[in-house]
């Protein structure tokens, strides 16, 4: 159970972080069916079992409508497990096949439709914390999604409050790698549903950038790793938001390393950043 306990360590580094699990939390662990969202469930009840705080997890399922969508699968692996459980049956499918062309892409609003039913149920349910299963893999494609096709450096929030500014969401998995997730998945045996709605579609610029950082791994491993040490490594400084050099009070910056290491003040060696990350 290796795998386990290098999971359970890096979800319990990212919880410590970013102060993700407070005393008394009532956690909705929001799950599709797919590896990660299985593998955080698992690993959240475990933690609620040992954690020097007390929280409790409720796991949520929305059935959006797709034909012949499996839930049985997760209702049983559920009830197997005596977890207190939910799902809720809510037709985005049609919405989102109504409003978005065959040829585009089905994950935005999808994303979002799904999204706003969640921070409903949060409510009803009375929890105080979403827990979502974004993984490393998908905040470094995001922050290469935002940063190639729409012109901004950010990746995904480890916590933030919602528009809804009730909600409180939390991405437990954040310093977990997804190989590793699907070892784990494997190794466990979860009951795979698969997406179908979006996993049909192959274009996807989300895909275009995941091929390309597995072709860049391939070529020199660790890459992932380094770009889960940078987003934990801002230099402000070396951008170019004038709003963010005003608010820090930046009137110049600093010589800092390059890549090669030709200029080497106030470096942090590249091993200490990623000692104890995922």
């Amino acid at each position: 159970m290796l795998i386990r306990r290098k999971l359970e360590r890096a979800m319990s580094r990212a919880i410590t972080d970013f102060e993700m699990i407070a005393e008394g939390d009532r956690i909705m662990c929001a799950v599709s069916g797919g590896k990660d969202s299985y593998a955080m469930h698992m690993l959240l009840v475990d933690l609620a079992r040992r954690a020097p705080v007390r929280f409790s997890v409720i796991a949520v399922n929305i059935d959006q409508g797709h034909p012949g969508y499996p839930g049985h699968l997760l209702r049983d692996y559920m009830a197997g497990g005596n977890h207190e459980f939910m799902m809720v049956a809510e037709d985005t499918y049609s919405i989102v096949t109504e409003k978005i062309p065959e040829n585009k892409t089905y994950c935005s609003l999808c994303s979002r439709l799904r999204r706003g039913i969640l921070y409903r149920l949060a409510q009803e349910l009375g929890c105080t914390k979403i827990a979502l299963g974004h993984h490393r893999d998908d905040a470094i494609n995001t922050l290469m999604l935002n940063l190639v096709f729409a012109g901004q450096l950010k990746a995904m929030p480890p916590k933030l409050i919602a528009d809804d500014g009730r909600n409180v969401v939390i991405r437990p998995l954040i310093y977990c790698a997804e190989d590793d997730l699907a070892a784990f998945s494997t190794e466990m045996a979860f009951p795979i549903i698969p997406c179908d709605l979006c996993g049909s579609q192959e274009n996807l610029q989300r895909k275009a950038i995941s091929r390309l950082l597995a072709d860049l791994e391939s070529r020199s491993p660790g890459v992932r790793q380094n770009m889960l040490a940078a987003l934990g490594n801002v230099r402000p400084s070396h951008l170019f938001d004038k709003g963010l050099w005003r608010k820090l009070g930046l009137e110049v910056a600093h010589e800092a390393a390059d890549v090669d290491g030709t200029a080497s003040e106030n470096v942090v060696p590249p091993t200490r950043l990623l000692r104890g990350t995922a």
